[in-house]
């Protein structure tokens, strides 16, 4: 028998109980913290005292240097409100942004390594937006005895290690990949001319239904999916909309359309954009998104989703968006944003070498993201297969 086995023989046998996240809140087994301040995204840098964490992918997402007193070194969960990116953090930071939840455990009887596994491995994202605290809070996960909770840490810390590396590696890949990509997508020269959204594409709203046609009939490109992707096909999106003939016809999305996100907790985060590559029948998009829709034939569809992902584009939309609680942009502001036209043949080139990078950073088919992929579903795998416990039916005493 394993050392995990026989623990659990020991301490365990008859099943270990499960709590949800709320339950372990209000017996403040668990704790939200509270930071003293938040760090706008325009203040972050490059280099700094303390790091920063953030709702973003990244686990960290830049620095600072000022200490929060609310956030010492200590072992925190860190959950994404709207991203729902789930992080464990063993280092003091600083909040960055809006969005953030902090949680530590407040009980020597739980490893917050383990808390922060147990989550990851019953969570299901919901990849919409909205705020998605309240369905955390609802996860329920297992609470065997702290020798157990350590040794599965011991064991999935293990699987994980080789992972970590693995990602630093691609991580400088990508950043070589952004470098190519804004100097490709940057023009100087005299003879490129250079005609605005406004007059390259055609801008509207997105579709706004009740929550209760969402999750059946036709696809429909949410935030997410346009917020997380440069560009998007019949594969790239899951979500469902039940909409009439008129609603497909007026608020339909085609190959060529670029989609830009409409509002968001900061200006840094305003007008994402994804370019949808090929036709999916009866597509919609929602409402949280605006439609670029072409107008002319001067752009390549992947062209398109390269360059609006550009630094220069960024900087434009941000410029232009509006802030009071919420970032926003609209289709007037979109409109002002400059494109270089180039000819076809050119656009043709420039997306073949962004394309070469793109899959040497992003094709879990081969290379450094096949090998990380193999690893993460071993992981993912033995992650799940020890953290399913026999539950323990525990007896209401009156």
């Amino acid at each position: 028998m394993s050392k995990l086995e026989v623990l659990i023989e020991k301490l365990c046998p008859n099943g270990v109980e499960y709590k949800s996240i709320d339950e372990l809140l209000k017996l403040k087994k668990l704790l939200i913290v509270t930071p003293s301040f938040k760090v706008k995204k325009n203040e972050y840098r490059l280099k700094g005292k303390i790091p920063i964490v953030s709702q973003e992918i990244e686990k960290i997402s830049g620095y600072y240097d000022d200490f929060d007193k609310n956030i010492p070194k200590d072992k925190y969960i860190c959950f994404g409100d709207h991203s729902e990116h789930i992080k464990f953090i063993d280092f003091s930071f600083v909040q960055g942004a809006d969005g953030l939840k902090i949680i530590k455990t407040n009980d020597e009887n739980n490893n917050a390594k383990f808390i922060f596994y147990a989550i990851s491995n019953n969570y299901n994202r919901y990849n919409n937006y909205e705020r998605h605290f309240k369905y955390l809070c609802q996860v329920k996960i297992p609470v065997p005895p702290i020798e157990v909770q350590n040794e599965i840490v011991r064991i999935l810390d293990n699987f994980t290690e080789l992972e970590a590396e693995l990602e630093a590696e691609l991580e400088t890949r990508k950043k070589q990949y952004n470098f190519y990509l804004n100097y490709l997508l940057k023009f100087n020269r005299k003879d490129v001319k250079f005609m605005s959204v406004g007059e390259l594409f055609e801008i509207r709203n997105g579709l706004n239904k009740e929550k209760s046609a969402f999750g059946k009939g036709k696809p429909i490109i949410n935030f997410t999916d346009v917020y997380n992707k440069r560009w998007l096909n019949a594969k790239s999106f899951k979500g469902l909309v039940d909409v009439s003939q008129d609603e497909i016809e007026r608020y339909s999305a085609k190959k060529g359309d670029v989609f830009f996100t409409r509002t968001s907790e900061t200006k840094e985060d305003i007008g994402m954009s994804s370019t949808l590559i090929e036709d999916v029948s009866d597509c919609v998009f929602s409402g949280f998104v605006l439609r670029a829709r072409p107008i002319t034939n001067l752009l390549l569809p992947k062209f398109c989703a390269y360059y609006f992902s550009t630094n220069v584009v960024r900087k434009t939309i941000i410029r232009y968006a509006a802030f009071t609680t919420r970032a926003t942009t609209t289709g007037p502001k979109l409109s002002k944003i400059m494109v270089p036209i180039l000819p076809i043949e050119e656009q043709e080139k420039i997306v073949s070498i962004l394309d070469r990078f793109d899959k040497l950073c992003n094709d879990i088919t081969e290379g450094l993201p096949a090998e990380i992929e193999a690893r993460r579903k071993q992981y993912e795998y033995y992650r799940d297969k020890l953290l399913n416990f026999k539950e323990l039916k525990v007896e209401n005493k009156e």
